[in-house]
Formats: structure tokens, C-alpha cells, sequence
């Protein structure tokens, strides 16, 4: 057996259900899987719809270190990247959703972005990628 891909991603949340609710109702991801487990703790997994990348595994925080790194795992760098094939699209939907942009959509050569806060302020990028450039 090969490893090939990165399939999941832990997020530390504050709450199993809130969070489940903000990626799964706020941006319209797919829970993959909610399983309760012995010790109280959940297996619970979301994905992009229709997306064949890694998936979120929403992890509860336990004591107070994990609850410290809530909303800052990545030290205040954009640290998720939600791609689209339709940037005007997903952007009106998550701003309809109460979703919070930090900056206008900006154009740059890799594509249209715009970062936005998950529910605990960890900073994502909805980007739709730039067509590839063909050499001349």
C-alpha cells in the first residue's frame, strides 16, 4: 500500500453540534460521518460537496491547550483553501449564510480569492482557480 493522498484534516471546535451546523448549513458541506464513540467524543467528518479532497475531521476540544489553539491553529495565517468552479456563486451564498468576508474579492494570476472566518476566526480562502496560461 502507497500513500497518495491527504484525505483528513483535524479542526479543534468549541462544540461537536455548532460546528457541524456552520459547515454543514453555513458552507454546505456534506457530513461524512457522525459516530459517537465510548469515551464521548465523536467521530465526525465533513467534506466540500462534490469535492474529492481532504475532509475536516471536527474534533472537540478536551482540556485547556486545545481550547487555546481555537480559532488560531494556524497562528493567524489563512490556513484552509476552499476551492470553486464558481466564485460569484458561492461567494453570495456564504455572505446569505452570514459567512464574514475580511476583504473584498481581489483577482490575482492564480485565480479569484477572498478570505473569509470559519465560526472560531480561523482564516480560509474561497478561491476559484485561474485558467492555466499556455506557453507561447
Amino acid at each position: 500500500m502507497t500513500m497518495n493522498s491527504l484525505f483528513l484534516v483535524s479542526l479543534v471546535v468549541d462544540s461537536y453540534d455548532r460546528a457541524k451546523a456552520f459547515y454543514c448549513e453555513g458552507l454546505g458541506f456534506d457530513c461524512m460521518e457522525d459516530t459517537a464513540m465510548p469515551d464521548g467524543k465523536r467521530w465526525l467528518v465533513v467534506r466540500p460537496r462534490g469535492d474529492d479532497g481532504a475532509a475536516l475531521l471536527l474534533a472537540e476540544a478536551t482540556d485547556d491547550a486545545q481550547r487555546a489553539a481555537i480559532g488560531n491553529q494556524t497562528g493567524g495565517r489563512v490556513g484552509f483553501f476552499l476551492r470553486t468552479d464558481d466564485f460569484a456563486r458561492d461567494h453570495a451564498r456564504f455572505l446569505d449564510a452570514g459567512v464574514v468576508f475580511r476583504e473584498e474579492p481581489r483577482h490575482e494570476p492564480y485565480g479569484t480569492v477572498a478570505v473569509f472566518t470559519d465560526l472560531y476566526g480561523n482564516l480560509w480562502d474561497l478561491i476559484e482557480r485561474a485558467k492555466p496560461q499556455t506557453q507561447k
